[in-house]
C-alpha cells in the first residue's frame, strides 16, 4: 500500500472513532455518563460483581483508569466498592441499585448508537469486519488511553 491509500485509511478509520465517541459521549451524556463508563456498568450487569482488576481485564483498560473510573460511578451513586472478603488487596465492585435503574435507559443508549453507526451498512458486517480488524491489531489498551484525563 502506498502513502496516499495509507493516509486515506488511517484518516477514515480516525473519522470514525472520533465521530463514534462523539455520538456516544452526546447520548450517554443525558445519563450522566462519559464515553467508558457505561462499559464498567455493563460488564457488572452482565458478569455481577468484579474485581477492579477483572474490570480491567475485560474493558482492556489499564487498572489505574478503571481506579479513577469506578470512583466517579461511586460518587455518582451508580456503583459501589468494598473490600473483597478473600483478598485483602482487592476492591469488589457491584451495581447499585440506582446503577441497576439506570440499565433500561444505558441499554436503549447503546441500542442507538449501534443503530446510528450502522445506518447506511448491513450492521453484520460491519461487525464482523470490526471484530476482525480489532482482532488483528491485538490489543484493546489503546481504547482506554483518554480516560485519565476525565
Amino acid at each position: 500500500m502506498d502513502f496516499t491509500r495509507a493516509k486515506q485509511l488511517n484518516d477514515a478509520v480516525r473519522a470514525m472513532a472520533l465521530r463514534h465517541r462523539a455520538l456516544a459521549a452526546e447520548l450517554l451524556a443525558p445519563l450522566g455518563l462519559h464515553p467508558g463508563q457505561e462499559v464498567l456498568l455493563l460488564e457488572l450487569h452482565e458478569h455481577g460483581a468484579r474485581t477492579q482488576v477483572q474490570l480491567a481485564a475485560a474493558s482492556g483498560c489499564e487498572p489505574p483508569t478503571i481506579t479513577g473510573s469506578v470512583r466517579k460511578l461511586e460518587g455518582a451513586g451508580l456503583v459501589v466498592r468494598r473490600p473483597s472478603e478473600t483478598d485483602g488487596r482487592a476492591t469488589i465492585v457491584e451495581l447499585s441499585d440506582r446503577g441497576r435503574a439506570l440499565l433500561p435507559a444505558l441499554e436503549a443508549a447503546w441500542v442507538e448508537l449501534a443503530e446510528r453507526t450502522a445506518a447506511e451498512v448491513d450492521a453484520g458486517e460491519l461487525r464482523a469486519t470490526l471484530s476482525r480488524v480489532a482482532a488483528h491489531l491485538g490489543s484493546r489498551r489503546w481504547a482506554c488511553g483518554d480516560a485519565r484525563q476525565r
